[in-house]
């Protein structure tokens, strides 16, 4: 088979494609011949070994797929050859032709959703919904600010909130990004501007953020990026609001502590994949309610961008360059 590698640690330009062994299913597994791979933040790190899980070399980046079952190991009765699937893929791997998992990891694709937008949905929408039910106590009629609200994740947080009934304000880089969130479901939106941001500025973004989420604050910050953005933004959260720490694409913050006293706030992590792995019977209801929400159009994977297995890297450099809108997929023939 064929698989983009990261063979040394590096940027996207460091990957090459190669021809490699099939991998062979064992007892209770599956192997997906792998139709289409969505590019997340993670593989722009784990490729620079700069993310907290290090595959050994040589790896395939990709952690989300969508395909078709193509061969079964002994004991499997789940699955059989020619089921559509999406599926997870613990971190990498997702970037070559086939991709073994364990028979209990995918899901059924529906038969009118294609392999794009299967890809598209379980770390995104996966890492949201358990994020706002399992670890945010999300309720109707509550307002929560997203950071970073226009890529991947971000677009789910937009979505999934409405979804629930809640006041999203979709805080973006760019007016375009913003006019993006607001046609998905947010009710307002913040431009901030790149950073580093100086102390001006971040009082500024502070006043903005005050300004969009209402006199009462924030009951849910969901923050997708860190970095100096972190800091308006816990100054706006209401009391015994929740900050939910999703990811790091502006660097690893330091929070001002003295705000979750004087706020009665909790700082909570979001970490899904081991909380699919310490709880897969949470996870697979949380998907059962994403296949839910995605039957009755209430959320819908926005793949913007598709590129061939040759151009995975591409695929990776353009997601981390941070100007992409939606999702990024690799289409794989």
């Amino acid at each position: 088979m064929k698989a983009l590698l990261s063979k040394v640690a590096g940027g996207p330009e460091t990957l090459v494609l190669e021809e490699v062994p099939d991998p062979v299913p064992g007892p209770g597994e599956v192997r997906i011949a792998v139709k289409a791979c969505a590019v997340n933040f993670p593989d722009v790190l784990v490729i620079e070994d700069k993310y907290q899980f290090k595959p050994p070399r040589p790896f395939a980046p990709g952690s989300e797929i969508a395909g078709v079952i193509d061969a079964v190991g002994e004991g499997v009765t789940k699955w059989k050859v020619g089921d559509r699937v999406l599926s997870s893929t613990a971190s990498s791997g997702g970037m070559a032709e086939l991709k073994v998992v364990a028979e209990g990891v995918p899901f059924a694709l529906p038969d009118d959703r294609s392999f794009a937008e299967g890809a598209s949905l379980l770390m995104t929408y996966g890492t949201t919904i358990h994020g706002l039910l399992d670890r945010g106590d999300a309720k109707a009629g509550e307002t929560m600010l997203v950071l970073g609200a226009a890529g991947g994740v971000g677009i789910s947080a937009v979505e999934l909130g409405a979804a629930l009934g809640m006041r999203v304000v979709a805080a973006v880089s760019s007016q375009e990004k913003a006019d993006f969130c607001k046609s998905i479901g947010a009710a307002e939106t913040v431009i901030y501007p790149r950073g580093p941001l100086d102390q001006d500025q971040m009082k500024a973004l502070s006043a903005a953020f005050k300004e969009a989420v209402g006199p009462e604050g924030a009951h849910i910050v969901y923050d997708i990026i860190g970095g100096d953005y972190a800091d308006p933004a816990i100054r706006c959260i209401a009391w015994e609001g929740r900050y939910l720490v999703i990811g790091f694409t502006a660097g690893i913050p330091k929070l001002p502590l003295n705000l979750t006293l004087l706020k009665a706030c909790d700082v909570r992590g979001v970490f899904w994949g081991a909380a699919v792995a310490r709880d897969p019977k949470g996870h697979a209801r949380n998907v059962a309610k994403l296949f839910e929400l995605w039957r009755d159009g209430k959320i819908n994977p926005r793949i913007t961008e598709t590129f061939p297995l040759e151009r995975g890297g591409d695929a990776i450099a353009r997601l981390g360059s941070r100007a992409a809108l939606g999702k990024i997929v690799v289409e794989i023939d």
